[in-house]
């Protein structure tokens, strides 16, 4: 009896793994580098960079789909573990907690570093002060009260800019008052525009980049200049400062597949990496990984256009 259960238990073994495997495949199968659907999960912070690149790609691959799931840190990451999603855009890495959890899952991330991003500060065009210094907003961030703060406003309780400043606070929980948080970017730089002494933190790119119905708001706020702790000079989130490693609140970005075979997400990890995807950064107010080449045409001798 024992025998009979232990066939009948391998033979249900064989046929789901050979079930699985066959799944594997018809995913492989029905999709390359530059054809078939995928679902990619992306940072919200950074969401404008990557629409402008799924855009561009599929224009190019017509049979190429892209659909942006756009979530919080915390859930991007979640997803990507939970293997809920096998390709992610994130403003970090991952640690070495989570790659030993993929690697008991035996899944080999691909993890493609592709531009330098900054976390904007921002406040009401009512207030005439431009500048801010980093340690202000660290002070405030460890429940220090300052005059020149009346409150951080952030995207998401969950969001890479929630997980940034306390990692550069030293703080495990933000302090029960002065903090808000909305769901979206586009949220923080309204309430900010019409609330003075409200100090914005957001991704430079949602300012950089508008929507239209934020044209006219975006105008209501500044971009305040940083000075960072270690520095009596204050930087702005600009490519220049950026390029310069002036600039204190700046983070990398990285598409991270998990697909396992040769799939959609390869394509677009190589497109965003690649001079393509490197000048649509560099339009962005980004800063490309891989500063873009540029192509000077010499000419032996001078034309007089004016004979």
């Amino acid at each position: 009896m024992l025998k009979y259960s232990k066939a009948i238990v391998l033979i249900v073994f064989v046929f789901l793994f050979a079930m699985c495997n066959q799944k594997s495949k018809n995913e492989a199968g029905n999709e390359t580098i530059l054809k078939g659907a995928i679902d990619i999960t992306v940072d919200e912070t950074v969401k404008p960079i990557v629409e402008d690149q799924v855009a561009v790609f599929e224009g190019t691959y017509y049979d190429a789909k892209i659909s942006l799931k756009p979530k919080s840190e915390a859930e991007v990451v979640n997803d990507l573990l939970n293997q809920k999603v096998k390709v992610a855009v994130t403003a970090r890495d991952l640690t070495k907690e989570e790659l030993e959890r993929f690697e008991k899952s035996k899944i080999k991330p691909r993890v493609t570093p592709f531009a330098q991003d900054a976390i904007a500060l921002i406040s009401s065009k009512s207030n005439n002060d431009t500048l801010i210094a980093l340690k202000s907003v660290i002070d405030f961030m460890q429940g220090k009260a300052d005059s020149r703060i009346k409150g951080l406003v952030f995207d998401n309780p969950n969001s890479s800019t929630v997980r940034y400043m306390k990692e550069l606070a030293k703080v495990k929980d933000v302090p029960n008052t002065g903090v808000f948080s909305f769901k979206t970017n586009d949220e923080v730089i309204k309430f900010v525009s019409e609330n003075d002494g409200m100090i914005g933190v957001v991704g430079v790119n949602w300012l950089s980049q508008p929507s239209p119905n934020m044209a006219e708001v975006i105008k209501k706020i500044n971009v305040l200049s940083v000075k960072g702790l270690n520095d009596n000079k204050y930087y702005s989130p600009t490519q220049n400062d950026l390029a310069k490693e002036k600039y204190p609140l700046a983070r990398d970005l990285f598409i991270i597949n998990c697909q396992g075979y040769t799939g959609l997400g390869m394509g677009f990890s190589s497109f965003i990496a690649g001079e393509i995807g490197q000048r649509i950064v560099l339009k962005s107010g980004l800063l490309p990984y891989k500063i873009p080449s540029r192509k000077l045409k010499i000419r032996n001798e001078i034309i007089n256009d004016k004979e």
